[in-house]
């Protein structure tokens, strides 16, 4: 008899159904698996039959053959124990329901205790795409899929409560369904964590704070160059306490990333990632790869903040790797399995000092020559600034500014959000959301200039030698600070302030 059960394949962050197929007919005994299985699944052979016999089960010495189709995908991961094991019970004639109705994913430890795996959340977002109504998924990992609609989610601790679940009639399964509903909403600790930052607490750096501001509404990515101590690390580490909050369908997305990636704690995302990688990361690292393709740190800051501070320490091919993600807001890796997608939409925020020893260019207090602060910033190359629409330059902070700010993140993302909504209507029927996602075929059609700001505009392109680049960023810097302040049109001040966020001449 062939017994069917549903489960899935993750490839990169891509989900695709599999099916574990299971045949047991007299013969020379033997366990066989087929269908293009990596080297983990071959050895869930020996995991299950051990599983399957300490949970008081027999497995008769019968002729065993186990297909994962299709054939033609690669396979990986251990989460197909517990789906093995399902289709070998009910082809023995253990199990009696039909559980080919179900969607089955864990793994196994030899005493027949199912194991938390990474990649659930997925996997039971496409069991819902395929109209399967019931998901049997390890009990560590409930927590992050019980939110889902259109599927009921049952846990299980060990392979003889799967049986149990496996067999119960209707009326039997809803009864568990709600009664695992109940013992988790009795069991869930709402943990209210403090925001440990708030631009409040920063003292002065009111050029930095507007940048932040500007950068976190329109989402424009952000370089910062300053001495040692100007703040800049600790403005990049606030700037989440001022983004707009998710969506429901936003933190569904993220969540699934961290799933796959093996991040999350129990429960959805609830609040937009910040990824600080050290500068000693590597490209695969930053971006994602490898022989069996896992996300990089972009993709984990998909949605939020990717900060790279020491931004000239990291390695030139990491920065350069970085051009490309931040143009198409995702990355495509090619291998000899196949081509892999992940989506990489973040704001970047970096910061920097201005040389070695990172006082230029105050003479009074720098050592370095020309050369070697030319040599510092040549680290950073032209096309690389070209993608940051904000450069701030903090100053040391003077001691008249050192007191509690009246910018508080609470009123700052109160601004943040409404000109976030303002860009959403505005957007509604385009590709893009945000200003800092215009390219030049929208610019001038969402950035539109009345005659006085279209001749500041001229004056300004002809002193500075604008490139088109440039003069784009400079006008969607503008759109947002006027979104900002809720006026639709782009006035001078608007231009004039986006101004002063151009990358200086002397790092050029």
């Amino acid at each position: 008899m062939v017994s069917k059960v549903n489960c899935c394949a993750i490839t990169g962050t891509e989900v695709l159904p599999i099916c574990v197929e299971t045949d047991v007919c007299s013969g020379l005994p033997s366990f066989d698996m087929v269908g293009l299985l990596s080297s983990e699944i071959k050895e869930s052979r020996e995991r299950v039959r051990t599983a399957i016999k300490n949970s008081g089960f027999m497995i008769p010495p019968r002729r065993i053959t186990i297909n994962l189709a299709p054939a033609n995908i690669r396979k990986s991961g251990t989460y197909f124990d517990l789906p093995i094991s399902a289709s070998i019970l009910k082809a023995l004639d253990i199990v009696k329901q039909d559980v080919s109705k179900f969607m089955i994913a864990g793994e196994l430890s030899l005493n027949g205790d199912v194991i938390k795996v990474n990649g659930i959340l997925p996997m039971v977002l496409m069991a819902v795409s395929k109209e399967i109504k019931v998901c049997i998924i390890p009990e560590e990992n409930y927590g992050e899929c019980v939110a889902i609609e259109g599927i009921e989610i049952i846990g299980v601790k060990n392979l003889a409560e799967l049986v149990y679940v496996l067999d119960m009639n209707p009326d039997e399964l809803s009864e568990e369904i709600l009664r695992q509903k109940a013992n988790f909403e009795e069991k869930k600790i709402q943990e209210e964590i403090e925001e440990s930052y708030d631009f409040a607490d920063i003292c002065g750096q009111e050029q930095g704070k507007i940048g932040a501001m500007i950068a976190a509404a329109g989402r424009h990515n952000m370089l910062m160059v300053g001495p040692p101590g100007a703040g800049k690390t600790v403005i990049a580490r606030t700037i989440p306490t001022i983004l707009p909050d998710m969506t429901f369908e936003e933190r569904i997305q993220i969540s699934k990333i961290h799933s796959i990636a093996g991040k999350l704690d129990g429960r959805l995302v609830d609040k937009r990632p910040f990824c600080s990688p050290h500068h000693t990361t590597t490209v695969t690292g930053m971006t994602g790869g490898g022989m069996k393709p896992k996300v990089g740190q972009v993709t984990l800051a998909h949605g939020g903040v990717l900060y790279l501070d020491e931004f000239p320490e990291f390695s030139r091919n990491v920065i350069e790797a970085l051009r490309q993600p931040l143009e198409d807001k995702k990355i495509v890796l090619s291998r000899n399995s196949g081509s892999y997608e992940f989506p990489a939409d973040v704001i970047l925020i970096a910061s920097m000092n201005p040389c070695k020893c990172g006082y230029y260019p105050d003479r009074n207090r720098c050592s370095c020559t020309q050369r070697e602060v030319n040599k510092y910033l040549s680290k950073i190359s032209g096309p690389i600034l070209d993608r940051f629409d904000l450069c701030v330059y903090l100053n040391r902070v003077e001691y008249k500014d050192i007191k509690k700010s009246e910018k508080t993140s609470e009123k700052m993302k109160e601004r943040v959000i409404a000109a976030a909504q303002i860009q959403r209507e505005r957007y509604k029927n385009e590709t893009v959301s945000y200003n800092g996602q215009l390219d030049g075929r929208n610019i001038k059609e969402f950035c539109k200039l009345n005659k006085p700001e279209e001749e500041l505009m001229e004056q300004i392109f002809n002193k500075f030698k604008l490139s088109m680049r440039a003069y784009g960023k400079v006008l969607k810097v503008a759109r947002t600070i006027a979104d900002l302040d809720e006026r639709k049109n782009v006035s001078k001040g608007d231009i004039s302030k986006a101004l002063t966020f151009r990358t200086p001449a002397w790092m050029k």
